[in-house]
């Protein structure tokens, strides 16, 4: 018989798993906050710590609420529905908080207010897993269970646009139909804001992995879906750069002479970005505004000023910064995405003042980045691995930019690249803070703001 504790929850880890003590031991208790008494049930054992499962709550916290969705608990989509919205965007700047002290021994001068936007159906970008269970009844579409390879039996979710959410059982039924519905492992999912035809309905692009060529029939059955369901089609043979258009929202063939309407846009700056469904954008495109308006304040770049922003992407931050009459020098590992966001830069009137190049910034140093030229300002916006490389040769560097504007999806490697930046280059953390830009789930976004001395 399984071992059933009473834990007192102390507090909430990164992955929103209560933490308590058992007989001196740690234990991760999944479904449980901080302040409740609770019984659990103990599933792993290791040698430092235990992970349990909540069976009771027998004292409740006030920011416990009900999850929506009825999926909550095994998806693994979300993690912290249980938790209040309030609570969740002060239990992320406390995260934040204490990533920054404990393992950059950095605070910064001020702290900026927490930012929450939409709690539901905000997610435009998601990858679903598919999988042929025939003891399931058949195909599945969704995300994996929590701290498993299967996948989620997912008739709704609450995170995507409605539209997408009521594509999922009759995504099961289209897969199912096909002839190499066991070579789809996956469909990707990219959300736009409406195009020129279509104005006032978001573009749905889904991307189907396909590990066989499907047949004539197959093809078929794809082009319907796209008529009754208004969805763009693209297809990926290999790796993400080898996707291509299908068919469009209309279901009009690529061959034919159909385009992405995938876009989205930053009104505040006047900017369209059209991008390709595998392309990096930001999952929260209501957030991605606001946080490109607050990076863009704090930034504050100035006419004829030369501005770097480091890990690019599709130009995000670089278009508004040249918007603001600066000139931006845009930096990114990944050639096709440099040169989508050059050619974003020529759409929107912007490619004198814009410049883009390829370059690996976790292999910079102090000399690479002399060559680049001085910069007045700076704008870091890394992958969850952060950027060390760039931290240590700024620190190095006696002409650094007079601010850094850093935009983290990891506080441990914003922590650990502050610490850099202030310990050893000599900067000064002016402000920091979290943004919500994945409610229900423990994920940690947030802003940092250095200057120099």
């Amino acid at each position: 018989m399984s071992e059933l504790l009473q834990l007192d929850v102390e507090s909430l880890d990164l992955e929103a798993n209560g933490v308590a003590r058992h007989e001196g031991k740690v234990v991760f208790v999944r479904g449980a906050l901080p302040g409740e008494r609770v019984a659990a049930e103990l599933v792993r054992r290791r040698p430092k710590f235990d992970v349990a499962q909540t069976v009771e709550v027998l004292r409740e916290s006030s920011a416990r609420v009900q999850p929506r969705c009825p999926h909550f608990g095994v998806c693994g989509g979300c993690s912290m529905q249980h938790v209040d919205a309030a609570a969740q965007m002060a239990i992320k700047q406390r995260a934040l908080e204490d990533q920054l002290w404990h393992l950059g021994k950095v605070r910064p001068q001020s702290w900026l207010a927490p930012i929450a936007g939409p709690a539901w159906r905000y997610r435009h970008r998601a990858r679903l897993s598919v999988r042929d269970v025939p003891k399931k009844g058949g195909v599945l579409v969704g995300f994996h269970e929590r701290s498993s390879s299967y996948v989620a039996d997912m008739r709704e979710c609450h995170v995507l646009p409605a539209r997408v959410s009521a594509l999922l059982l009759p995504l099961r039924a289209l897969v199912e139909s096909l002839s190499i519905r066991r070579r789809v492992p996956q469909i990707e999912l990219a959300v736009g804001e409406g195009s020129e035809r279509h104005e006032s309905t978001d573009c749905i692009a889904l991307v189907l992995r396909v590990l066989d060529t499907p047949t004539a029939d197959d093809l078929g059955q794809l082009r319907r879906f796209a008529a009754e369901h208004r969805i763009e089609w693209w297809l990926q043979p290999k790796g993400p750069d080898s996707i291509e258009l299908f068919c469009d929202g209309e279901a009009r063939l690529a061959r034919e002479g159909a385009r992405s309407s995938l876009a989205y846009a930053l009104p505040e700056f006047g900017v369209r970005m059209p991008f390709r469904p595998t392309d990096f954008t930001q999952v929260n495109a209501r957030m991605n505004e606001v946080l490109v308006r607050r990076a863009l304040r704090w930034l504050d770049p100035q006419p004829g000023e030369r501005v770097a922003d480091l890990f690019c992407g599709l130009g995000n931050f670089s278009l508004p910064i040249a918007v603001r009459g600066a000139r931006v020098v845009g930096i990114e590992g990944n050639r096709a995405l440099v040169e989508r966001a050059a050619q974003n830069a020529t759409l929107n009137a912007l490619g004198q003042r814009c410049e883009f190049r390829a370059a690996d910034l976790f292999a910079i140093d102090d000399d690479r980045l002399r060559a680049l030229g001085r910069f007045d300002r700076m704008l870091v916006d890394p992958p969850r691995e952060g950027a060390l490389a760039v931290a240590k040769a700024l620190a190095a560097d006696p002409a650094r930019p007079q601010r850094i504007v850093y935009v983290s999806c990891n506080p441990a490697t914003l922590a650990r690249d502050a610490a850099i930046l202030v310990h050893q280059g000599g900067f000064v953390l002016r402000a920091a803070g979290a943004l919500n830009m994945f409610p229900q789930t423990s994920h940690v976004e947030s802003m940092a703001v250095f200057d120099v001395c």
